[in-house]
């Protein structure tokens, strides 16, 4: 089946646009949009990639978030022990080598959770991995901004991901943050 342009536009489209890290998902944008689980991707969206351990931050979030949704890590990274360490720190149940956009790794994680598909968002910092997986999937997605270390002293680049939004922007996607 060949896509058409509008076709691929709407598979980029996240349902929300934070404009801000993951620290950022409130309880009040959860319940607003009845949402009961979180699949959340790892490199840069929970963990800066150079780094190997969460931050207060994060531990304190996911334990709030906690209260009120089940969460899985699902991460394309091959390296089980990165992943598997960080897991285990948060106390949440992962996947690693997920393929994403690929469906088979976010659809195990929904079923885990004995949760509808789209009662669960897709969180995580790239189009065409992580949104495009959710959507294909018919999960709510979530695009948060990349989880940057404090320990870096200027502001990283990330080339990969701005080449995503301008071909995004071409597809017709459009970037509205969200409000509270």
């Amino acid at each position: 089946m060949v896509m058409g342009i509008m076709g691929w536009g709407k598979l980029l489209q996240p349902d929300v646009v934070l404009g801000n890290s993951v620290l950022a998902i409130t309880p009040e944008l959860i319940e607003r949009h009845g949402l009961r689980g979180l699949v959340l991707d790892v490199d840069e969206t929970l963990v800066p990639i150079s780094e190997i351990d969460t931050t207060e931050d994060v531990q304190q979030w996911l334990q709030q978030m906690r209260s009120q949704v089940s969460l899985w890590l699902v991460s394309n990274n091959l390296s089980v022990t990165r992943i598997s360490r960080i897991a285990e720190t948060l106390d949440v149940p992962y996947v690693t080598g997920a393929g994403k956009p690929s469906r088979r790794k976010l659809r195990r994680a929904a079923q885990a959770m004995n949760l509808p598909v789209h009662q669960v968002a897709m969180v995580g910092d790239r189009l065409f991995t992580d949104v495009l997986a959710g959507n294909r999937l018919g999960m709510f997605t979530i695009l948060v901004e990349p989880m940057v270390s404090p320990a870096s002293k200027r502001s990283r680049r990330y080339p990969l991901r701005a080449l995503e939004v301008w071909i995004s922007r071409l597809l017709g996607v459009t970037f509205k943050v969200y409000r509270s």
